[in-house]
């Protein structure tokens, strides 16, 4: 086979870029850290692999060779999905090795969110401990409340199966369409119900937004969306932070009647140290660790691999992306 060059943007595991290696020229060029070195690898390359920066229009442009671009990563937001499709280069991505993980995380904030972990934690760790607590630090109970999430995909899915089954939580999703639980998720019959968005907003406890980017999402999440809401429910965001307009949120928190709020995700990541969601009260904050478990990211890290051998070797890989249909 035809040696070609792949440009590693991202760092990858040992075992992961030796496979790369063994099958072609590369070079591992991170441009948050080593720019010069990318954008001279770039114009040669055939292959892209990495995640977490902007595959836009310009870079594309500067990358003629270019045949495959591998993400590490479910979501696609950092790719420019029409000159992609244009030119025929194929995008690759995850989905699938992470939806138990990014599961665990979201309810492991919702859980945190709604019994004040971190608070009381941290209370217990500033030595501020000294006696029972009282009503002001207690928390709220999770078992038997209503579930309201926002996308219904695998991850989404995985949520409600640990809602449902392992807490007694009826389960509320809206998305485009219905899934066909008897086919996709048998567990959830008559668990899980397909509700328009008002309806589910006004009944459930815990709102858990799970939505891609795109045109028609990004910042859906409004201060009519939080006026919506039951009166004491708590938002969780493990989707993508810009769906979500934070001032609105904010002004929910601080004026409405939103007890609070669990996100792993922000507009703008890392959160700017200025930003009120840092430090406020009624919000629990992760640096987007969603899939972050040593497990899941070589997983993905393989997966993602493997996606661009295949794609470089002329056989479809295991996990395109169709970027006509975005």
């Amino acid at each position: 086979m035809t040696r070609k060059n792949i440009l590693v943007f991202r760092e990858l595991p040992d075992d992961q870029l030796a496979r790369l290696q063994a099958a072609h020229e590369v070079t591992v060029a991170d441009p948050r850290s080593q720019r010069a070195a990318f954008d001279a690898a770039l114009p040669l390359a055939h292959g892209l692999i990495g995640s977490s920066f902007p595959v836009d229009d310009a870079l594309l442009a500067r990358a003629p060779r270019l045949e495959v671009v591998s993400s590490v990563s479910v979501g696609v937001d950092n790719y420019a999905l029409a000159s992609l499709h244009a030119r025929g280069i194929l995008l690759c991505h995850t989905p699938g090795v992470l939806d138990e993980t990014v599961a665990d995380t979201v309810f492991a904030l919702l859980m945190a969110t709604s019994r004040r972990v971190v608070e009381l934690s941290n209370l217990v760790r500033d030595g501020a401990w000294t006696k029972n607590i009282g009503e002001d630090l207690f928390g709220f109970d999770v078992h038997g409340k209503t579930l309201g999430l926002l996308g219904f995909g695998r991850i989404g899915q995985a949520i409600a199966r640990r809602a449902a089954l392992g807490f007694g939580m009826p389960v509320l999703y809206h998305a485009r369409r219905p899934v066909d639980l008897a086919a996709q998720a048998p567990e959830l019959q008559g668990r899980a119900v397909h509700t328009p968005l008002a309806e589910l907003l006004g009944g459930a406890d815990f709102v858990v937004a799970m939505l891609p980017l795109s045109d028609s999402t990004r910042g859906m999440i409004d201060a009519s969306f939080f006026a919506a809401m039951k009166p004491g429910a708590v938002f969780i965001n493990g989707g993508r932070g810009a769906t979500v307009q934070e001032d609105a949120l904010l002004a929910a928190l601080d004026h409405g009647t939103l007890r609070a709020a669990g996100l792993d995700v922000f507009a703008t990541e890392p959160l700017p140290a200025a930003s009120p969601l840092r430090t406020h009260p009624r919000v629990t904050p992760l640096p987007h660790i969603g899939s972050a478990t040593h497990e899941t990211r070589h997983a993905m890290a393989e997966l993602a691999t493997t996606n661009l051998l295949q794609a470089l070797a002329g056989e479809r890989p295991a996990a395109v992306f169709d970027t006509a249909s975005a």
